[in-house]
């Protein structure tokens, strides 16, 4: 891969190397909104421009438009330099009965529909279906997306289905992709997967992930990609707004009362909410990227500026004697030190 700015980490059990900062496709995939052609292009030649060599998505993103517009964007440039993620569970069908608009979020025609599906043959479909809308030949990580209530048929189908893919040199990795951290440490726990997408579960809001599933993907010798980092927005800017969201709804009065104890603190210290929103992640050596949702070019510089600033150390020392992180810095050089040797892999 050639060299950036950005410092990359490697996977464990992989060759597969991610920059600390990537980029998260799902806004250009009309998140929310419409987002232009042109905008979209513009924010992954930003990205690129930046050093950014991680891009992720999904077919779930915009019904494909997100896979479609990435493709394009990358399209011409050397394969070998960057690192692309797409998911499976959700196949794309024609809507026998469209009525306007997705209702999933997506600012686009529903002239598809997604079919939850997690079998062995599905994972294979979606998997070449991708390739096709990203115009590329291969994936580099595959995730299993959302299984929230499709345990069984995950492990039965999709993860053997994937681990195969993965030990035929298709892809270079898999894992699993939830806004949950229960059931990912299930799968880190009982699978063979290299990889783990945490939504939303390690912030400097909430810190839930620590307790078991941080811990258990250094034993088993898994990688995190940390996103959601500012919680739905309510961590993105200096002063959470009074209608801002969480978890993709009407932030609860107490967290928007934590944000903005939070942001007093950072302001005590010379920092930005948002800044140490996504410089907490890159503390943990534990995490191996950082991917955030970017829609503009202009969103893409100010995610780089963030990325680049320093947050002093004392304010992690001021947050952790607050009891408002988890962590101490005993325990991030623990999490340095050369850990538990992982167990053998559980057979598929």
């Amino acid at each position: 891969m050639e060299k950036t700015w950005l410092p990359t980490r490697t996977i464990p059990g992989t060759a597969v190397s991610l920059t600390s900062l990537g980029f998260g496709a799902a806004p250009v995939g009309n998140l929310y909104r419409s987002t232009s052609d042109d905008d979209a292009a513009d924010a992954v030649e930003a990205s690129w421009n930046a050093g950014l060599r991680y891009f992720d998505t999904a077919p779930h993103y915009g019904l494909g438009l997100s896979e479609r517009r990435l493709g394009g964007a990358l399209k011409g440039r050397p394969r070998d330099e960057y690192v692309l993620s797409t998911k499976v569970g959700r196949l794309l069908r024609p809507n026998p009965v469209p009525s306007g608009r997705d209702t999933e979020g997506f600012d686009v025609p529903d002239d598809l529909l997604r079919v939850r599906d997690y079998s062995a043959d599905a994972v294979k479909r979606s998997v070449d279906e991708s390739l096709d809308r990203l115009g590329t030949d291969r994936i580099d990580i595959v995730y299993i997306h959302d299984p929230d209530e499709h345990w069984a048929e995950a492990l039965g189908g999709a993860v053997p289905a994937l681990a195969d893919l993965r030990d035929q040199g298709v892809i270079g990795a898999y894992g699993v992709g939830m806004n949950q951290h229960e059931m990912l440490h299930r799968f880190v726990t009982e699978t063979d997967v290299n990889v783990i997408m945490l939504a939303g579960r390690y912030t400097l809001l909430e810190q839930g992930a620590l307790r078991d599933l941080i811990p258990a993907c250094q034993r088993r010798g898994v990688g995190i990609v940390n996103v959601g980092i500012f919680n739905s927005g309510l961590l993105s800017k200096d002063r959470p707004a009074a209608d801002a969201t969480y978890n993709y709804e009407q932030a609860p009065s107490a967290l928007i009362a934590r944000a903005n104890l939070l942001a007093d603190i950072c302001e005590i210290h010379g920092t930005t909410l948002p800044a140490a929103a996504l410089t907490f992640s890159f503390r943990n050596p534990a995490v191996t990227s950082v991917v955030v949702g970017m829609r503009t070019a202009a969103q893409v510089e100010r995610n780089v500026v963030l990325a680049q600033q320093s947050v002093p150390e004392s304010l992690w020392t001021d947050l952790h004697e607050r009891g408002l992180i988890a962590e101490t810095e005993a325990q991030l050089n623990e999490l340095k030190s050369p850990g538990t040797e992982a167990p053998p892999r559980a057979e598929q």
